[in-house]
């Protein structure tokens, strides 16, 4: 049957593919829609095998704050800095956060099975493989809820974080924490958060790195404990010294501006790490 180019600006319109691709799938549907779309989903499903070797080190990070008091973040990634660039791939970004924050998503695997129209997300991450040619994925998603929550998206889009506070205090204050956070890759709130088995390991380099410059065995413990809280000041957030004031952590930072305040929140997330 004859493929008209209305037909075929219609279903680029349904998928965003490529008009060649859309003229084709049209074809070899008979001029079924419904049947056409499914083709450029398999298309991208076979351009995802293809690539599956490819790494996704571009994209576009999101987030977005709701009612204040939840914040969620994702990330659609690809190969190439033109394909992040493009409205559409931006777009296609921020429909699945939006699409995260209407079904509250409680995890990846929930945000992959939600719907978008009559498709999932893993179907919308699919498709963008086929339309651009490109390695496609959903590298991560995190939501977090305080009673006050502000996120930073980092000016190239590959670098965010959110933050949660345990109580209102001025935006200024908690876009600096949130700011911090994204630039100094802290790996949890404070000491008391990092996990079990990161403190053991710091503990044991501590032990080594003594050991090997010549420390007597009795000190060892001693000055791994010292390196320890060494490492607690510059890799947890509310210990590290504030980026705009080094002269002070960002706790203190934060207690200046409420002395009741804390964070009691954090995600970060980042493209390059």
């Amino acid at each position: 049957m004859e493929i008209k180019a209305a037909d075929v600006a219609k279903l680029r319109k349904m998928t965003g593919a490529g008009m060649m691709d859309c003229k084709k799938a049209l074809e070899e549907a008979n001029g079924d829609y419904d049947r056409a779309q499914e083709i450029i989903r398999e298309k991208g499903k076979l351009v995802s095998a293809k690539r599956a070797d490819r790494t996704a080190t571009e994209g576009v990070v999101v987030a977005k704050v709701v009612n204040g008091n939840k914040a969620y973040m994702t990330c659609l990634a690809c190969e190439t800095d033109f394909v992040a660039k493009n409205d559409d791939f931006s777009k296609s970004a921020e429909e699945i956060l939006e699409v995260a924050i209407a079904n509250d998503a409680a995890n990846m695997d929930a945000l992959m099975a939600a719907k978008v129209g009559n498709i999932t997300v893993a179907d919308v991450v699919t498709e963008k493989s086929g339309q651009t040619g490109e390695k496609v994925e959903l590298p991560y998603y995190g939501k977090i809820e305080a009673q006050m929550c502000v996120v930073y998206i980092h000016s190239n889009k590959k670098l965010g974080a959110m933050i949660g506070f345990n109580k209102e205090i001025s935006h200024e204050v908690a876009y600096d924490v949130a700011m911090q956070a994204a630039a100094m890759a802290p790996i949890s709130i404070s000491e008391n958060d990092v996990p079990a088995d990161i403190i053991e390991k710091e503990r044991h380099i501590g032990r080594e790195q003594a050991r090997q410059e010549g420390k007597p065995e009795a000190m060892l413990d001693k000055i791994a404990e010292g390196k320890l809280r060494k490492f607690f000041s510059e890799s947890t957030l509310l210990n590290q010294s504030f980026v705009k004031d080094p002269k002070k952590t960002v706790g203190a930072y934060i207690k200046e501006a409420d002395k009741d305040a804390t964070v009691v929140a954090y995600q970060r997330f980042s493209l390059n790490d």
